[in-house]
Protein backbone atom coordinates (compact mmCIF):
# COMPACT_ATOMS: atom_id res chain seq x y z
CA UNK A 1 0.00 0.00 0.00
CA UNK A 2 1.37 3.50 -0.90
CA UNK A 3 2.47 5.64 1.85
CA UNK A 4 2.03 9.24 2.27
CA UNK A 5 4.11 11.41 3.72
CA UNK A 6 3.31 14.76 5.28
CA UNK A 7 6.10 16.99 6.09
CA UNK A 8 7.04 19.82 7.96
CA UNK A 9 8.35 21.51 5.19
CA UNK A 10 4.76 23.43 5.12
CA UNK A 11 3.00 24.60 8.58
CA UNK A 12 0.28 26.65 10.19
CA UNK A 13 -2.59 28.69 9.14
CA UNK A 14 -5.90 28.90 11.60
CA UNK A 15 -7.71 25.68 10.77
CA UNK A 16 -10.38 26.29 8.50
CA UNK A 17 -12.10 22.79 9.43
CA UNK A 18 -15.43 23.36 11.27
CA UNK A 19 -17.63 20.29 12.40
CA UNK A 20 -21.37 20.75 13.21
CA UNK A 21 -22.35 20.25 16.61
CA UNK A 22 -24.45 16.94 15.17
CA UNK A 23 -21.55 15.70 13.57
CA UNK A 24 -19.41 15.53 16.55
CA UNK A 25 -16.97 13.04 16.29
CA UNK A 26 -16.40 10.59 19.33
CA UNK A 27 -12.70 10.68 20.50
CA UNK A 28 -11.44 7.65 22.25
CA UNK A 29 -7.51 8.58 23.34
CA UNK A 30 -5.44 5.44 24.40
CA UNK A 31 -2.31 6.06 26.41
CA UNK A 32 -0.08 2.79 26.69
CA UNK A 33 2.31 3.21 29.59
CA UNK A 34 6.04 3.01 29.12
CA UNK A 35 5.43 1.60 25.29
CA UNK A 36 8.38 2.78 23.14
CA UNK A 37 7.43 3.54 19.64
CA UNK A 38 9.93 0.54 18.44
CA UNK A 39 7.10 -2.24 19.57
CA UNK A 40 5.34 -1.21 17.22
CA UNK A 41 6.00 -3.03 13.94
CA UNK A 42 4.15 0.23 11.92
CA UNK A 43 7.26 2.10 13.51
CA UNK A 44 9.84 -0.47 13.24
CA UNK A 45 9.62 -3.61 10.37
CA UNK A 46 12.74 -5.51 12.88
CA UNK A 47 9.96 -5.46 15.75
CA UNK A 48 10.11 -8.45 18.09
CA UNK A 49 6.66 -7.66 19.41
CA UNK A 50 3.44 -8.57 17.20
CA UNK A 51 1.20 -5.70 16.98
CA UNK A 52 -1.56 -6.34 14.24
CA UNK A 53 -4.26 -3.91 15.51
CA UNK A 54 -1.90 -1.05 15.82
CA UNK A 55 -0.67 -1.90 12.37
CA UNK A 56 -4.39 -1.41 11.34
CA UNK A 57 -4.62 1.66 13.04
CA UNK A 58 -1.53 2.89 11.28
CA UNK A 59 -2.72 1.89 7.90
CA UNK A 60 -6.31 3.74 8.27
CA UNK A 61 -4.94 6.68 10.05
CA UNK A 62 -1.78 8.94 10.54
CA UNK A 63 1.42 8.10 12.10
CA UNK A 64 3.72 10.88 13.79
CA UNK A 65 7.29 10.33 13.82
CA UNK A 66 8.14 13.62 15.98
CA UNK A 67 5.72 13.15 18.64
CA UNK A 68 6.85 13.57 22.47
CA UNK A 69 5.69 13.48 26.04
CA UNK A 70 6.25 16.71 27.89
CA UNK A 71 7.62 14.59 30.38
CA UNK A 72 10.20 10.87 30.58
CA UNK A 73 8.00 10.26 32.79
CA UNK A 74 4.17 9.14 33.47
CA UNK A 75 2.66 11.81 35.95
CA UNK A 76 3.86 15.05 34.51
CA UNK A 77 3.09 13.62 31.34
CA UNK A 78 -0.44 12.75 32.30
CA UNK A 79 -1.16 16.31 33.69
CA UNK A 80 0.48 17.91 30.51
CA UNK A 81 -1.88 15.86 28.52
CA UNK A 82 -5.22 16.33 30.57
CA UNK A 83 -4.27 20.58 31.17
CA UNK A 84 -1.99 21.16 28.43
CA UNK A 85 0.75 22.74 30.42
CA UNK A 86 3.55 21.59 31.12
CA UNK A 87 3.67 20.26 35.17
CA UNK A 88 7.10 21.34 36.27
CA UNK A 89 4.93 24.93 36.50
CA UNK A 90 3.31 22.70 39.72
CA UNK A 91 4.82 21.41 42.87
CA UNK A 92 5.92 18.63 41.05
CA UNK A 93 9.43 19.99 39.94
CA UNK A 94 10.59 16.37 39.15
CA UNK A 95 9.44 12.58 39.92
CA UNK A 96 6.72 10.97 40.24
CA UNK A 97 3.30 10.79 42.46
CA UNK A 98 2.21 7.52 44.60
CA UNK A 99 -0.86 5.94 45.20
CA UNK A 100 -1.15 7.78 48.16
CA UNK A 101 -0.17 11.21 46.69
CA UNK A 102 -2.87 14.55 46.99
CA UNK A 103 -4.22 15.37 43.67
CA UNK A 104 -1.90 17.37 41.21
CA UNK A 105 -4.99 19.27 39.30
CA UNK A 106 -6.39 22.19 40.48
CA UNK A 107 -10.10 21.69 40.79
CA UNK A 108 -10.63 25.21 39.04
CA UNK A 109 -8.34 24.13 35.67
CA UNK A 110 -9.33 23.33 32.92
CA UNK A 111 -8.91 19.83 31.54
CA UNK A 112 -9.78 17.65 28.61
CA UNK A 113 -12.52 15.88 31.09
CA UNK A 114 -14.45 19.70 31.66
CA UNK A 115 -13.46 21.26 28.31
CA UNK A 116 -15.03 18.03 26.42
CA UNK A 117 -18.00 18.39 28.89
CA UNK A 118 -18.74 21.52 27.99
CA UNK A 119 -18.82 20.72 24.20
CA UNK A 120 -21.56 18.93 25.42
CA UNK A 121 -19.64 15.02 25.37
CA UNK A 122 -20.04 12.20 27.89
CA UNK A 123 -17.04 11.85 29.24
CA UNK A 124 -15.00 9.25 31.11
CA UNK A 125 -11.52 7.67 32.24
CA UNK A 126 -11.05 4.36 32.39
CA UNK A 127 -7.26 3.22 33.46
CA UNK A 128 -4.68 4.49 35.42
CA UNK A 129 -4.84 7.67 36.59
CA UNK A 130 -1.83 8.37 38.76
CA UNK A 131 -2.50 12.02 39.25
CA UNK A 132 -3.80 11.85 43.17
CA UNK A 133 -6.95 11.16 44.40
CA UNK A 134 -7.60 13.28 47.44
CA UNK A 135 -7.08 17.20 48.62
CA UNK A 136 -5.08 15.78 52.04
CA UNK A 137 -0.86 14.97 52.44
CA UNK A 138 -1.95 11.71 52.12
CA UNK A 139 -5.45 10.25 50.44
CA UNK A 140 -7.46 8.09 52.86
CA UNK A 141 -9.54 5.00 50.74
CA UNK A 142 -11.64 4.41 53.51
CA UNK A 143 -13.98 7.60 52.61
CA UNK A 144 -15.61 9.39 49.42
CA UNK A 145 -12.47 10.73 47.68
CA UNK A 146 -12.62 14.37 47.30
CA UNK A 147 -10.66 15.21 44.56
CA UNK A 148 -10.97 12.41 41.92
CA UNK A 149 -11.46 13.06 37.64
CA UNK A 150 -15.21 13.35 39.01
CA UNK A 151 -13.90 16.60 40.05
CA UNK A 152 -12.09 17.46 36.98
CA UNK A 153 -14.96 16.75 34.27
CA UNK A 154 -15.25 13.50 34.10
CA UNK A 155 -18.78 11.79 34.16
CA UNK A 156 -17.56 8.43 34.84
CA UNK A 157 -13.83 6.71 36.37
CA UNK A 158 -12.80 3.44 36.55
CA UNK A 159 -9.50 2.38 37.26
CA UNK A 160 -6.34 1.72 39.48
CA UNK A 161 -4.44 5.15 41.40
CA UNK A 162 -1.25 4.84 39.82
CA UNK A 163 0.91 2.40 38.51
CA UNK A 164 0.82 -1.42 38.71
CA UNK A 165 3.77 -1.76 41.35
CA UNK A 166 2.63 1.15 43.73
CA UNK A 167 0.39 0.66 46.82
CA UNK A 168 -2.55 0.41 47.45
CA UNK A 169 -3.95 -2.00 44.93
CA UNK A 170 -7.37 -1.49 44.33
CA UNK A 171 -9.90 -0.37 41.44
CA UNK A 172 -11.87 2.89 42.31
CA UNK A 173 -15.04 3.25 40.68
CA UNK A 174 -15.86 7.19 40.42
CA UNK A 175 -15.13 8.64 44.12
CA UNK A 176 -14.24 5.57 46.03
CA UNK A 177 -13.29 1.93 45.99
CA UNK A 178 -15.44 -0.29 44.30
CA UNK A 179 -14.05 -2.88 46.46
CA UNK A 180 -12.36 -1.84 49.88
CA UNK A 181 -8.96 -2.63 50.83
CA UNK A 182 -8.61 -5.15 53.37
CA UNK A 183 -5.41 -7.18 53.14
CA UNK A 184 -1.69 -6.49 52.59
CA UNK A 185 0.14 -8.00 49.97
CA UNK A 186 4.10 -8.82 50.35
CA UNK A 187 6.35 -7.13 47.97
CA UNK A 188 7.71 -8.44 44.99
CA UNK A 189 11.22 -7.73 44.54
CA UNK A 190 13.11 -9.70 41.48
CA UNK A 191 12.67 -8.01 38.48
CA UNK A 192 11.42 -9.77 35.34
CA UNK A 193 14.38 -8.84 33.54
CA UNK A 194 16.91 -10.74 36.02
CA UNK A 195 14.34 -13.50 35.83
CA UNK A 196 12.50 -12.98 38.50
CA UNK A 197 8.36 -13.27 39.27
CA UNK A 198 7.66 -9.50 38.95
CA UNK A 199 8.41 -5.93 41.25
CA UNK A 200 5.50 -4.60 43.22
CA UNK A 201 5.75 -2.66 46.69
CA UNK A 202 4.33 -3.94 49.94
CA UNK A 203 0.90 -2.12 50.58
CA UNK A 204 -2.84 -2.84 51.25
CA UNK A 205 -4.60 -4.23 48.76
CA UNK A 206 -8.60 -5.03 47.95
CA UNK A 207 -10.21 -8.59 48.19
CA UNK A 208 -9.68 -10.62 44.81
CA UNK A 209 -7.17 -7.55 43.47
CA UNK A 210 -4.54 -9.19 41.10
CA UNK A 211 -1.97 -7.89 39.04
CA UNK A 212 -1.96 -9.62 36.17
CA UNK A 213 -5.61 -9.56 35.39
CA UNK A 214 -5.58 -5.23 35.87
CA UNK A 215 -5.53 -4.71 32.20
CA UNK A 216 -7.80 -6.88 30.98
CA UNK A 217 -10.47 -5.65 33.50
CA UNK A 218 -9.78 -2.12 32.23
CA UNK A 219 -10.24 -3.48 28.70
CA UNK A 220 -13.57 -4.77 29.62
CA UNK A 221 -14.32 -1.70 31.41
CA UNK A 222 -14.30 0.66 28.10
CA UNK A 223 -15.66 -2.07 25.85
CA UNK A 224 -18.64 -1.98 27.94
CA UNK A 225 -18.65 1.78 28.17
CA UNK A 226 -18.50 1.86 24.13
CA UNK A 227 -21.19 0.16 23.96
CA UNK A 228 -23.44 1.88 26.58
CA UNK A 229 -22.93 5.18 24.60
CA UNK A 230 -23.93 3.92 21.30
CA UNK A 231 -26.48 2.87 22.48
CA UNK A 232 -27.84 5.70 24.12
CA UNK A 233 -26.89 8.18 20.64
CA UNK A 234 -27.52 11.22 22.71
CA UNK A 235 -24.57 12.85 22.63
CA UNK A 236 -20.55 12.29 21.29
CA UNK A 237 -18.63 10.66 24.24
CA UNK A 238 -15.00 11.55 24.92
CA UNK A 239 -12.58 8.22 26.16
CA UNK A 240 -9.40 8.65 27.92
CA UNK A 241 -8.30 5.22 28.48
CA UNK A 242 -5.03 5.46 29.89
CA UNK A 243 -3.73 1.66 29.98
CA UNK A 244 -1.51 0.12 32.89
CA UNK A 245 0.88 -1.79 30.40
CA UNK A 246 3.22 -2.62 29.59
CA UNK A 247 4.93 -1.29 32.82
CA UNK A 248 6.02 -2.98 35.18
CA UNK A 249 5.59 -5.84 36.80
CA UNK A 250 5.22 -6.72 33.32
CA UNK A 251 2.53 -9.74 33.97
CA UNK A 252 1.01 -10.83 30.49
CA UNK A 253 -1.86 -12.85 30.65
CA UNK A 254 -1.05 -16.67 30.11
CA UNK A 255 -1.79 -16.83 26.60
CA UNK A 256 0.21 -14.11 25.26
CA UNK A 257 2.95 -15.64 27.25
CA UNK A 258 5.88 -16.21 24.29
CA UNK A 259 4.29 -14.30 22.01
CA UNK A 260 6.92 -11.87 21.12
CA UNK A 261 10.51 -12.12 20.98
CA UNK A 262 11.36 -9.35 23.80
CA UNK A 263 10.35 -10.98 27.02
CA UNK A 264 8.03 -10.61 29.46
CA UNK A 265 8.42 -6.67 28.23
CA UNK A 266 7.27 -7.89 24.62
CA UNK A 267 4.94 -10.07 25.94
CA UNK A 268 2.57 -7.50 28.05
CA UNK A 269 3.62 -4.78 24.94
CA UNK A 270 1.73 -7.51 22.92
CA UNK A 271 -1.25 -7.49 25.39
CA UNK A 272 -1.72 -4.08 25.15
CA UNK A 273 -1.99 -4.06 20.85
CA UNK A 274 -4.87 -7.11 21.79
CA UNK A 275 -6.34 -4.22 23.83
CA UNK A 276 -6.57 -1.41 21.11
CA UNK A 277 -7.63 -4.30 18.48
CA UNK A 278 -11.02 -5.22 21.52
CA UNK A 279 -11.39 -1.14 21.25
CA UNK A 280 -11.18 -0.95 17.30
CA UNK A 281 -13.29 -4.22 16.84
CA UNK A 282 -16.01 -2.30 19.65
CA UNK A 283 -16.01 0.76 17.93
CA UNK A 284 -16.76 -1.32 14.42
CA UNK A 285 -19.02 -3.83 15.81
CA UNK A 286 -21.28 -0.85 17.05
CA UNK A 287 -20.74 0.81 13.99
CA UNK A 288 -19.72 4.13 15.39
CA UNK A 289 -16.30 3.51 13.83
CA UNK A 290 -17.15 6.52 10.83
CA UNK A 291 -17.57 8.68 13.25
CA UNK A 292 -14.69 7.96 15.84
CA UNK A 293 -11.49 9.51 16.51
CA UNK A 294 -8.72 7.59 17.75
CA UNK A 295 -5.40 8.70 18.64
CA UNK A 296 -2.98 5.75 20.39
CA UNK A 297 0.17 7.48 22.06
CA UNK A 298 2.47 6.55 25.25
CA UNK A 299 3.14 8.19 28.29
CA UNK A 300 6.72 8.20 28.02
CA UNK A 301 9.85 5.75 25.95
CA UNK A 302 10.30 2.25 26.71
CA UNK A 303 11.78 1.36 30.45
CA UNK A 304 14.20 -0.90 28.01
CA UNK A 305 17.97 -0.63 28.88
CA UNK A 306 21.16 -1.33 27.06
CA UNK A 307 21.58 -4.62 28.65
CA UNK A 308 18.02 -5.43 27.26
CA UNK A 309 18.73 -4.49 23.72
CA UNK A 310 21.85 -6.92 23.85
CA UNK A 311 19.71 -9.51 25.19
CA UNK A 312 17.33 -9.43 22.78
CA UNK A 313 17.73 -7.56 19.65
CA UNK A 314 14.53 -5.30 20.29
CA UNK A 315 14.86 -1.88 19.58
CA UNK A 316 11.79 -0.62 22.15
CA UNK A 317 12.56 3.04 21.71
CA UNK A 318 14.09 2.72 17.56
CA UNK A 319 17.96 4.48 17.75
CA UNK A 320 17.11 6.75 20.25
CA UNK A 321 19.32 7.20 23.10
CA UNK A 322 18.31 6.70 26.23
CA UNK A 323 14.90 5.31 27.72
CA UNK A 324 11.87 6.13 30.21
CA UNK A 325 13.11 9.08 32.60
CA UNK A 326 16.19 10.21 30.36
CA UNK A 327 16.24 13.57 28.79
CA UNK A 328 17.27 11.98 25.34
CA UNK A 329 14.93 10.99 22.87
CA UNK A 330 14.59 7.44 23.93
CA UNK A 331 12.74 9.27 27.31
CA UNK A 332 10.50 11.32 25.51
CA UNK A 333 9.90 10.45 21.77
CA UNK A 334 6.97 8.47 21.80
CA UNK A 335 4.57 6.80 19.34
CA UNK A 336 1.10 8.73 18.00
CA UNK A 337 -1.00 7.29 15.63
CA UNK A 338 -4.75 9.03 14.96
CA UNK A 339 -7.77 7.70 12.66
CA UNK A 340 -10.55 9.85 11.68
CA UNK A 341 -12.21 8.02 8.89
CA UNK A 342 -12.55 10.45 6.03
CA UNK A 343 -10.89 13.09 7.61
CA UNK A 344 -7.46 12.16 8.40
CA UNK A 345 -5.39 10.45 5.15
CA UNK A 346 -5.26 6.65 5.12
CA UNK A 347 -1.78 5.09 5.48
CA UNK A 348 -0.18 8.59 5.76
CA UNK A 349 3.14 9.59 7.71
CA UNK A 350 3.68 13.44 9.44
CA UNK A 351 7.22 14.68 10.77
CA UNK A 352 5.31 17.57 12.40
CA UNK A 353 6.97 18.42 15.83
CA UNK A 354 3.99 17.89 18.82
CA UNK A 355 4.01 17.06 22.46
CA UNK A 356 1.15 15.44 24.53
CA UNK A 357 0.31 19.17 25.94
CA UNK A 358 -1.15 19.73 22.37
CA UNK A 359 -3.94 17.89 22.89
CA UNK A 360 -5.92 20.37 24.99
CA UNK A 361 -5.80 23.31 21.96
CA UNK A 362 -6.31 20.79 19.38
CA UNK A 363 -9.50 19.14 20.90
CA UNK A 364 -10.96 22.81 21.75
CA UNK A 365 -9.98 24.02 17.87
CA UNK A 366 -12.22 20.72 16.84
CA UNK A 367 -14.84 22.09 18.81
CA UNK A 368 -14.53 25.62 17.50
CA UNK A 369 -13.37 26.47 20.47
CA UNK A 370 -10.67 28.57 21.93
CA UNK A 371 -8.36 28.41 24.59
CA UNK A 372 -9.11 31.01 27.26
CA UNK A 373 -5.56 32.91 28.46
CA UNK A 374 -5.19 30.32 31.61
CA UNK A 375 -6.41 27.17 30.04
CA UNK A 376 -3.58 24.95 27.96
CA UNK A 377 -0.79 27.28 28.33
CA UNK A 378 1.36 24.84 26.99
CA UNK A 379 -0.63 23.53 24.08
CA UNK A 380 -1.08 24.45 20.48
CA UNK A 381 -3.93 23.56 18.14
CA UNK A 382 -2.36 20.61 15.81
CA UNK A 383 -5.23 19.74 14.07
CA UNK A 384 -4.28 21.07 10.51
CA UNK A 385 -1.45 19.19 10.90
CA UNK A 386 -3.52 16.01 11.31
CA UNK A 387 -5.79 17.06 8.27
CA UNK A 388 -3.14 17.64 6.45
CA UNK A 389 -3.48 21.23 5.88
CA UNK A 390 -1.23 23.75 4.10
CA UNK A 391 0.62 26.21 6.39
CA UNK A 392 3.46 28.85 6.13
CA UNK A 393 5.08 28.52 9.65
CA UNK A 394 5.28 25.33 12.01
CA UNK A 395 2.34 24.81 13.94
CA UNK A 396 4.97 24.04 17.15
CA UNK A 397 8.29 25.67 16.60
CA UNK A 398 9.46 24.59 19.69
CA UNK A 399 8.97 22.40 22.57
CA UNK A 400 9.96 21.99 26.51
CA UNK A 401 11.13 18.38 27.55
CA UNK A 402 11.68 17.19 30.93
CA UNK A 403 13.58 14.01 32.72
CA UNK A 404 12.66 12.04 36.14
CA UNK A 405 15.16 14.42 37.84
CA UNK A 406 14.62 17.53 36.92
CA UNK A 407 16.96 17.60 33.66
CA UNK A 408 15.36 20.48 31.33
CA UNK A 409 15.96 20.44 27.51
CA UNK A 410 14.71 22.97 24.75
CA UNK A 411 14.05 21.72 21.14
CA UNK A 412 13.87 24.11 18.09
CA UNK A 413 14.27 22.60 14.59
CA UNK A 414 17.00 20.40 14.24
CA UNK A 415 18.63 21.91 17.29
CA UNK A 416 18.45 20.05 21.13
CA UNK A 417 20.21 21.66 24.11
CA UNK A 418 19.80 19.98 26.81
CA UNK A 419 20.85 22.15 30.23
CA UNK A 420 22.93 19.65 31.81
CA UNK A 421 25.59 16.67 31.42
CA UNK A 422 24.18 13.33 31.64
CA UNK A 423 20.91 11.41 31.35
CA UNK A 424 18.77 13.20 33.84
CA UNK A 425 17.05 9.83 34.52
CA UNK A 426 17.43 6.04 34.72
CA UNK A 427 20.53 5.51 32.40
CA UNK A 428 23.57 6.49 34.02
CA UNK A 429 25.32 8.63 34.72
CA UNK A 430 22.49 10.60 35.32
CA UNK A 431 24.33 13.77 36.01
CA UNK A 432 27.93 14.76 35.11
CA UNK A 433 29.85 17.67 36.29
CA UNK A 434 31.83 19.53 33.56
CA UNK A 435 35.26 19.95 34.12
CA UNK A 436 36.65 23.23 33.34
CA UNK A 437 37.03 24.26 29.56
CA UNK A 438 34.01 21.51 28.88
CA UNK A 439 30.90 21.97 27.72
CA UNK A 440 28.27 22.69 30.51
CA UNK A 441 25.32 21.22 28.51
CA UNK A 442 24.45 19.28 25.96
CA UNK A 443 23.78 20.20 21.59
CA UNK A 444 22.62 17.89 19.57
CA UNK A 445 21.73 18.30 15.45
CA UNK A 446 18.88 15.83 15.09
CA UNK A 447 18.94 15.79 11.53
CA UNK A 448 22.82 14.83 10.94
CA UNK A 449 22.79 12.89 14.42
CA UNK A 450 19.47 11.56 15.75
CA UNK A 451 20.86 9.70 18.04
CA UNK A 452 22.50 11.84 20.03
CA UNK A 453 26.04 10.65 20.07
CA UNK A 454 28.22 14.45 19.50
CA UNK A 455 27.64 17.02 21.54
CA UNK A 456 28.40 20.11 19.37
CA UNK A 457 27.40 22.77 22.66
CA UNK A 458 31.17 24.51 22.03
CA UNK A 459 31.20 24.30 18.44
CA UNK A 460 27.89 26.52 18.39
CA UNK A 461 27.61 29.11 21.27
CA UNK A 462 24.91 31.44 19.10
CA UNK A 463 22.72 28.30 18.96
CA UNK A 464 22.94 27.25 22.64
CA UNK A 465 22.73 31.31 23.48
CA UNK A 466 19.47 31.43 21.13
CA UNK A 467 17.90 28.40 23.03
CA UNK A 468 18.98 29.02 26.57
CA UNK A 469 17.21 32.38 26.28
CA UNK A 470 13.97 30.79 24.80
CA UNK A 471 13.93 28.18 27.28
CA UNK A 472 14.43 30.81 30.11
CA UNK A 473 11.49 32.74 28.73
CA UNK A 474 9.39 30.20 28.36
CA UNK A 475 10.37 29.01 32.26
CA UNK A 476 9.73 32.68 33.66
CA UNK A 477 6.58 33.62 31.78
CA UNK A 478 4.65 31.05 32.82
CA UNK A 479 3.31 29.62 29.24
CA UNK A 480 4.96 29.10 25.66
CA UNK A 481 1.89 28.96 24.21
Amino acid sequence: MRKIIITASICYAVSLFTVHAAELPNIVLIMADDMGSGDIEAYNQASKVPTPHLNELANEGMRFTDAHSPSAVCSPTRYGLLTGRYAWRTSLKKGVLNGYSSALIDKDRSTLGSLMKEEGYATAVIGKWHLGLGTAEETNYSAPLDHSPIDLGFDYFYGIPASLDMAPYLYVKNDRPDVALSDKTTPLSHLRRDGGDGFWRAGLVADGFKHEEVLDRLTVKAVEYIEEQSAEESKPFFLYLPLSAPHTPWMPREDFMGKSGAGYYGDFAAQVDWTVGQVLNTLEKTGITDNTLVIFTSDNGAHWNLEDIEKYGHLANLPWRGQKADIHEGGHRVPFIVKWPGKVIENSQSDHLLTLTDMMATLAALNGRELKENEGEDSYNILPAILSEEFEVPVRADAIHHSLDGMFAIRKGKWKLIEQLGSGGFTQPAFIDAEVGEAKGQLYDLETDPAETTNVYLENPAVVEELTTLLNEDRDSGRSR
